[in-house]
Order: structure tokens, then sequence, then C-alpha cells
């Protein structure tokens, strides 16, 4: 279609973006005229595409239409006016004007709060749903009739900040796009709006959001996070006008230890503690506010209104100041109207406005990566000099957290400089391992070290356990609400997003991980886990259960879901980022504290994750990380009477002998995602060029190390000899080499060890009496290269037909036309069953062997879509247990039944 965009911000920035993709054509961009010589977002998008843009200040004058903007509009020939947020009024001979009419996008769920403070509003009133509407538009103000709707939950600390990043603004941007495709299919709904539960409410400003103190405690919560960050909600204190941001409500009594504050028109003071400002309703239940801000736009932590300017001056070491002159020449690129910049010169008296504090924390970021600004530290620190010391103390460890210190090995090396610490992590400290063993581990490109790695002892692992179970039993981290637990989470999430170019080049250079590929899947997927997990802290819940007892039956039983306690996780090396996600997520939302032995060789991603989560706020001993031997450290592990709990991926040999272990010395619960050898089933009525594109995929996907790799293909004989042609002429497209250059497509196997067994493995393969079409052979350059391997003929009761290569080798068999029964009982004869999957077109056939088929995880004419809210796990010696989606949260909880009778 041909489509006008309406509108201004980052958001119609994005629907622009989205709609382009989808294969519309922009015939024209109607945004604000630019702002202090700046463009609007979505007219910078549309310059650089050569769209045309038009800024009118307005499009009427005296309520009527200005002729010369209407007819500049009419002359674009739009089939549609998409209007993602737009400040501006638009006539009605504008929205009539296409053939689709116009469509407009609005942050509450219509009719409820119409206007233009919806997300105000809908905080405010403490709506428990929230979300957006898509809606036509009409001459009323948000009374068109609606196309389309999605909801969300409102969490209860919600801003409409958080609210906007973490569902109106993506979803919105989805939902805006998908009614336009409705619109070009013709399915689009036109529901008129009802008026029952319609709302209209006024616009927030800052001399209207004054709180109102006669309410109860949530009231003033709702009002308050209402209008964070803009307006912002304000009173009277001392004498001047005090902005408040940052509120929670307070679940139990707060603590009386504080200095009283007096507030005109509340019911009793309020008290400065160290965790911030509590405040009371009219019903004497607390919230607490964590920052204020003068009139002046100098922000401060709520603890601290007390004890302003207390603090003594750093002295600057030569590097601080060659620092804090860059950022004197960045104060002075914003404050364009500063002739110099002094201490004493304040950011915002000088001019600068909210997207200057962003433009300044991104400039922080590009001059000191380990420096982690959030936008509120510009408010709390306004002047140069004091944005100078804050940035400084920040940078020593000295904001009021315990420094990490913390003995990085530094590379330079994918065009960045990464660091990477090399110590055992135990109770939120690095140390050395016992008696400073160390070892090597090797990067696989090119054979070389990459750097010596602690290796861990028993009597680290008493350490490392020691540590996991006080900050379980007696630590913040056992007492800490679940709804903070999510919150670390997320920070932890968000802080391995802000570095996740640093860990996808360790992952890349410790387990030769193709870069591109360890930045979408390992390093990706994992940052999802997180984030999946992090949402289910607050929402884990028993439940209340009818009892039949003697009369009178006045009696209840209900059950809680507690935290198993200190939990061991053991991983392996094809992802080594991914798989600690994987169990670790699950485990910490749960409320457990962990001890996790990654790969000894491949530590590295591991070890940087356990700085994050000190960055991150998580307390000591949650987390504790130790690179060593499976032998020595996974054994102990197994047999340690403290730890409650052993997650384990890996062989199935090795995973028998865990589950021994566990069950000897404890009986403690055990998950096991074990080894595979995942059936594929290709009919001939598939669509083949996807068959040959997932195929290779299920085989050659990192490097062939991957756990459900298909481990032997099925190929029905009259389309096996064109099946196997195709994906040779795919094999030796595949571009080997330097997993750091992004046209590379396979790097090498991770360790020379395995890529050893592949050799050994291929040889048995050809001696079986197998054909070999290609590969099969090391490649002849250094580091542990493997040539992608293609092997048919391969008949049942080969080796290589019943065990897993864990490499890039695809095994292919062919079956009788037609015999469904006879390649199921061939694809089951097997004693693993993790994966598998089947392509055909032939919907019945796809159900009936996709049940039929025994194995955990079952892909229908696709492969390798594993998805965090998916549960994942294996079947018969595949192991037990599930790591992902809401099923794993058992495996790291208990079950407790409490009876009452009243």
């Amino acid at each position: 279609m041909k489509i006008a965009v309406i509108g201004q911000s980052l958001f119609g920035q994005e629907v622009y973006k989205e709609l382009k993709n989808d294969g519309h054509t922009i015939v024209g961009v109607f945004t604000i005229p630019d702002k202090d010589g700046k463009a609007d977002p979505l007219a910078t998008e549309a310059e650089k595409d050569a769209v045309p843009v038009f800024k009118f200040p307005r499009w009427r004058l005296k309520g009527k239409s200005i002729p010369e903007v209407v007819d500049q509009y009419k002359a674009v020939g739009a089939e549609l006016n998409v209007l993602p947020f737009c400040s501006q009024f638009i006539p009605m001979d504008v929205i009539d004007h296409p053939k689709h009419g116009s469509i407009i996008y609005h942050p509450s769920l219509l009719p409820r709060h119409r206007g233009a403070s919806a997300i105000n509003w809908t905080l405010i009133h403490g709506d428990k749903k929230g979300g957006f509407t898509v809606f036509w538009a009409d001459d009323g103000l948000d009374t068109g009739p609606i196309l389309l709707q999605r909801e969300c939950d409102v969490e209860p600390d919600d801003t409409v900040n958080s609210i906007y990043k973490r569902f109106l603004f993506p979803e919105g941007v989805k939902g805006t796009v998908e009614a336009v495709r409705m619109i070009a299919a013709g399915t689009a709904l036109k529901i008129i709006q009802p008026e029952e539960g319609a709302t209209y409410e006024c616009i927030q400003k800052k001399d209207n959001a004054k709180i109102d103190w006669n309410q109860p405690a949530e009231a003033i919560h709702n009002w308050i996070r209402g209008n964070d960050k803009v307006p912002g909600a304000w009173a009277e204190v001392d004498g001047q006008k005090l902005t408040f941001y940052g509120s929670t409500l307070v679940d139990n009594n707060p603590s009386t230890k504080g200095q009283p504050l007096e507030i005109p028109g509340a019911g009793r003071p309020g008290l400065v503690t160290k965790a911030g400002l509590v405040l009371f309703g009219n019903d004497d239940k607390a919230l607490l506010v964590r920052n204020l801000q003068f009139e002046d736009g100098k922000m401060i932590s709520a603890g601290q209104y007390f004890s302003m300017g207390s603090s003594a001056a750093v002295e600057l070491t030569e590097e601080e100041k060659a620092f804090a002159v860059q950022m004197k020449a960045v104060w002075k690129s914003i404050l364009t109207n500063v002739e110099q910049v002094e201490d004493s010169t304040d950011f915002f008296k000088s001019g600068a406005a909210s997207m200057d504090v962003v433009r300044l924390v991104e400039e922080v970021k590009l001059r000191a990566s380990d420096l982690q600004l959030q936008n509120e530290d510009v408010y709390m620190a306004t002047t140069f000099q004091e944005f100078i010391q804050m940035c400084v103390r920040k940078l020593r460890g000295e904001d009021g957290e315990e420094e990490l210190v913390v003995d990085y090995v530094e590379k330079n090396v994918n065009n960045m400089t990464i660091r990477m610490p090399h110590q055992l992590f135990i109770n939120g400290e690095y140390v050395d391992a016992e008696g400073g063993k160390t070892y090597k581990t090797i990067n696989p490109t090119d054979g070389e070290p990459i750097c010596d790695v602690s290796l861990a002892q028993i009597s680290d692992v008493e350490k490392a356990v020691s540590a996991a179970k006080e900050a379980f039993d007696e630590g913040e981290w056992g007492k800490m609400n679940p709804r903070d637990r999510g919150r670390l989470m997320y920070r932890l999430a968000d802080l391995m997003e802000q570095h996740q170019e640093e860990l996808a080049t360790i992952e890349s250079i410790d387990s030769g991980a193709v870069y591109t590929l360890a930045l979408k899947t390992h390093v990706g997927m994992s940052i999802q886990t997180f984030r999946y997990f992090a949402g289910w802290c607050d929402k884990i819940q028993g439940c209340t259960i009818p009892i039949n007892q003697a009369r009178p039956n006045r009696n209840i039983t209900f059950t809680k879901k507690e935290p198993v306690g200190v939990c061991a996780i053991v991983i392996p090396w094809n992802y080594p980022l991914m798989m600690l996600a994987w169990k670790t997520a699950a485990c910490l939302a749960a409320g457990n504290t962990v001890v996790l032995k990654p790969a000894q060789v491949t530590p590295l991603t591991a070890l940087k994750f356990a700085e994050l989560t000190v960055r991150a706020g998580f307390p000591k001993g949650v987390v504790n990380i130790l690179p060593g031997s499976g032998f020595l450290v996974g054994q102990r592990l197994s047999d340690h009477p403290d730890i409650r709990k052993l997650g384990f991926t890996g062989s199935t040999e090795i995973g028998k002998q865990i589950m021994k272990s566990c069950a000897v010395s404890n009986v403690k619960k055990v998950s096991l995602e074990l080894g595979g050898k995942s059936p594929l089933i290709i009919f001939s009525d598939c669509d083949l060029d996807k068959a040959v594109r997932m195929g290779m995929s299920s085989v050659f996907f990192n490097k062939g190390e991957n756990c459900i790799a298909a481990g032997r293909l099925f190929v029905e004989e009259s389309l096996h000899d064109t099946f196997v042609q195709r994906v040779v002429e795919e094999v030796k497209k595949m571009r080997i080499g330097d997993p750091l250059d992004r046209s590379t497509d396979h790097g090498p196997q991770n360790h020379k060890a395995h890529m050893d067994k592949l050799v050994e493995y291929a040889n048995t393969g050809v001696k079986e009496g197998a054909k070999l079409i290609c590969g099969g052979k090391q490649v002849g350059r250094p580091g542990f290269f493997f040539e992608p391997t293609v092997f048919t003929n391969v008949q049942d009761n080969m080796f290589i037909a019943k065990e897993e290569s864990f490499g890039p080798i695809m095994i292919i068999s062919k079956f009788k036309n037609g015999d469904v029964d006879g390649v199921l009982k061939r694809a089951n004869d097997t004693e693993f069953g993790l994966a598998s999957g089947v392509f055909t077109r032939d919907i019945s056939k796809a159900l009936y062997v996709s049940e039929k088929l025994k194995a955990g995880t079952v892909f229908v004419n696709t492969y390798n879509k594993t998805d965090v809210a998916a549960p994942f796990g294996g079947f018969k010696q595949s192991g037990f247990g599930k790591d992902l989606g809401q099923e794993a949260l058992n495996e790291y909880l208990c079950t407790k039944a409490v009876t009452i009778e009243y």
C-alpha cells in the first residue's frame, strides 16, 4: 500500500521502519519542525531513505484547514494514513482523504482513558490491565472504531517509563504494523467503541500534579508513579517544591529508624531512611520514594535529604583528569550557548533538556565502558564538578557499593578491548584456587592459549557451598521479596545486553562459535532467558485444596512453592553462556543460591557473567563459579551434603554417575539433559527447499556441537538422491574460517580432543561401509577445524547410525516410499529421546508421526526452534527434567502442604 506516516518520535520511527520492511511504499512523512536545529527521529530516518518529508508547524489555522498544507499532503497520493504518535491536530479532510482512511495508535484500552495522558491515568487509577488500541480516526477525541487491541498486566511498581519500554513501545510498534497488514488483507475490523466504561482525563501537567496526602498509601503511590517521570508528582516541603520519583509500596511495617521530615498536609511526618523516604497514607500504610528533585532540577537520592553536600571531594588521578577533560568537551558540545564549562556550570540551568541527558549518558559509555550511568545519575549531579566526582566514585566502586576487585586479562580483538576475569568467583569475590593452581584455556581458532584460569580444588568447593548456604539461610537473598529478586534479574539482563558484544567475542574465542551466532543465540537467548524468568519471580504460587475430614469439617489445606536451597549446576562446552542461563535463571528466579561449574575448556563467559551479577547488585554468595575438572569439582558437588539440587547437561555416561552419587549422598534432587541421536524424517511430499535448508541447520548449526542436532536423517526413497545432491551443493558453499569474520559460516570445533574424536568417528563410518560423500577430515590450517561431512547408505547396525557424533556430520539413510510405520520404528530404535523432526506437507501424517516419535521435542517442518517459554528436555537415556518455560521452575522448587483446623 501507499502509506503516509503522520507523527513523530522514536515510536514513529520504528513504525516507519517496520512498514517499509513489510514492503509498503511510504509516499510521505509528515512530522513536526526541527527543534533547536535537531530533526525528529522519524524525519531523520525518512530523509536517509529519500522519502519526502514535510515539517508543517500546523495543519489548521483558527479551526480551519490550511489549503496549501492539505494540497501538499494530497499530492503524495496516500491510500492510508498511519498516525503512530502525533501531537498535532490533523484536519478531517486529511483524515478521510485516503481510500482506506486513517488509523491511530493510542496507549490505552479504549474507551478507557481517552485523551493525551492515557498512560499516566492508567497508573493513577491503579488499573490492573493496561495496553493499547489501534483505532480508525473520526471527528471525535479518541472515539473512532477499534481495529485492534493488545493488553498487558500492570505491575504494582510500574511507571510511565517502565510500562512504555516493556510493552507499549515494542508491542505497540508490532500492533500498528499488524493493523496495516489486516487492512491490506481486507480483514481489518471496525468495532464501535462502547460508551459504557468510557473515560476522558485531562492532560497531566506540572501544575495539576500536586500530591493530595489525604488518601490511602496505595493511591498516593499510584499518583506518584503515574506522574513519573513526566510531569512529576510534587509537594511543598521546607518551603520549596519537591518532586517525588521511584515509588514502591512497602509490604510490611517499615523501619521506624530514620529522621522525621515534616510534610505539610500529610497526616504524619515522613521518615528519611537509608533506603529512601518513607511516606504514609491516611490508612497508616506506607510507601517508599527513592529519588527527590528540587526546583532547580537537581535530583538526589531520597535517603540523602539531610546530608546533601556532606561528602568530601575526591582528588583525581592523572587518568581521571584526562577523563574530566573529555567530559568537559562533551558538555560544551551539548551546551552550545555556554562559552566555557566551569566546575560550577549547571547542566540544566545552562539549557539542557531530557534528550540531552540521554545523549550525555551515551557519550559517557563511549569514553568509559565500565561506567554504567543511569539518566537519574545526571539529575543527581547537575554541576560539572558534581558530575565528575560522581563518575569517578562510580569508576572506583566508591558509590555506596563495595568495590569489586578484578584481575582482568585484557585482549584487543574483534575491534574492541575485552576484559576477562580468570579467577574463581566465590562469595562475591574473585579469588585464586587453593595452592594457586591454574590451567590454560585454548582458543580453538589457532590452538594458542588465551589465558591462565584458576583450577578449583576440593577446598574451593567447600568455600563456595558454604557461601551459598549462608546467603540462602542467613543473607539478604533468602529474605528478599520475590519482586525485588525479579528486579535484580532484569537488571542483570540489561547489563548482559550492554556487554553483549564483549560476551559474544569472549564466547567466540573460547568456544569457537561463529561471532554472529554467538551474538544472536549464545548471548541473545541468554539475555531473553533471564528476562523471561525475572518475570516469574513474583508469580510462583501454590493452591488451596478442599479436604474431607470428620465433621465438623473446619479445615483448609494450602500448598506453598519454596526454593530448594543451595543448587549445583554443571554445564557443557557447546553453548557456555546459554547453558548457564537456561539453568541458572530458573534456579535464581525460584529463590535458590547456586554453585556453578562451567566446562573446563570454556570457563570465560561464566566468569564474566559473575562480574555482571555484582554490578547488578546480587548479594554475596548467591552466585559462585568454579572452573575445574568434572572428576574433582563435579564429583564433589554431586556428593556434597549441603547441595539439595543438581542440574547437569552433558553425556549420558556422566549423567548416570551423577545420578548415582546424588542418590547415595543425600538423595538430592536431580535434573539431567543428556546425549541424543535425534531422528529427522523427510517425506517426499515435503517442501524440498525448506527441508534442505532446515536439514542443513539441523546438523551443521553451531558446527554440529548441538545437543538436539539431527543425528540421523531418514529420507524417503523417491526423494533421497535429489535431497543428497541438494545438500552437498549447499555444503560446498559453506565458508570455513575465523569465527570472528562476519562472512564465516563454519568455525573450529570446540577443542582438540573433540576434533580428534570426529576424525575417528568419520573413519569408523568409512570402515563400516557407509558412503562418504564429502568431508570427513581435519581442515589443513591451524586450529581445530573439521570439514562438514555427509554420509549416505548408512545401515541401522552401523556405529555411526547409533552413536552421537556431536559434530558437523550428516548421517543419511533412506526408507521405502510410503513406509511410515517402518521408518518410525527405525527412528525410535534408540535409547536416546532428546529431539526429533519431520518434514511433510500432509498435516495428518505430521500429527501422526509427531505423536509416535519418542522424544521430548518434536519439530514439524522446522528445526532448532527453541524458545525461552517452551519446556526443553529429553526422554529415555536423554535424561529427565526440563529447562526453560514454566516447567523449569519446578526443577528448583519443592511443594509444601499446610493443613489448618479452625
